[in-house]
């Protein structure tokens, strides 16, 4: 196993190269006095960056092609079709990015949210392709902390009709906690991220995290 800090990252996890323009990105959007515009623009540029390397992970099968030349090219394509699910509304800023590398792909949303006395999470409307049992999907929702919303969308796909080592959890910031709780209930699943936090505090927030993304994304923040 890979470390991330004194954390074990499990082989399920799959994290992006640290690398200097990553660190450059993640230390703009997580900026307290970053203004909203570079926020989105910066966001945006990660998000990117994991949807290319979700796509990576996804089977692909032999392709010839026949060039302008005359001569064959033997490549790769897909193998079976994608889709992607946001879980509301934060997951809905990741949308684009993965319409950007995938042409008019198909997209569901889920939504949840967390009962704030008991912290347990609501499934309260969903939304998904008819055919989703037949395709592999790649579920968004940039920060995962508990993992409690991330279990209840998993839970949602699988009564779809998904298996479980289809679904590709892509997410900017995790919390080693929440991995912890996605893969042990569900050990299939594979979770593609830009970096691992040191954990929650104790109001539950990713620390050092970057505060509520769907807040700062959609310019929601109180000031």
């Amino acid at each position: 196993m890979a470390k991330s800090g004194e954390y074990e990252i499990p082989k399920q996890v799959v994290l992006l190269d640290a690398t200097a323009q990553l660190k450059a990105l993640m230390s703009i959007i997580r900026g307290k006095t970053t203004q909203r515009g570079d926020f989105i623009f910066y966001s945006d540029r990660v998000i990117r960056l994991l949807v290319e390397e979700a796509l990576n992970h996804l089977p692909f099968v032999e392709k010839e092609v026949t060039t302008p030349t005359g001569a064959k090219y033997n490549g790769l394509g897909f193998k079976g079709h994608i889709c992607g699910v946001s879980i509301m509304r934060a997951g809905e800023a990741m949308e684009q990015g993965l319409r950007d590398c995938c042409r008019s792909v198909r997209i569901g949303k889920i939504l949840i949210q967390r009962d704030e006395e008991t912290a347990q999470p609501t499934l309260y409307y969903a939304k998904l392709p008819p055919d989703i049992a037949e395709r592999y999907v790649l579920l968004l929702d940039p920060m995962l902390a508990t993992g409690g919303s991330a279990n209840k969308a998993i839970e949602v796909l699988l009564d779809h009709g998904v298996p479980e080592e289809r679904i590709l959890f892509v997410n900017l910031i995790c919390a080693p906690e929440g991995i912890d709780t996605v893969l042990g209930a569900h050990p299939k699943i594979k979770i593609v991220t830009a970096e691992i936090d040191s954990g929650l505090d104790e109001r539950k927030w990713i620390i050092p995290g970057l505060g509520d993304f769907g807040c700062r994304y959609f310019g929601t923040e109180e000031k």
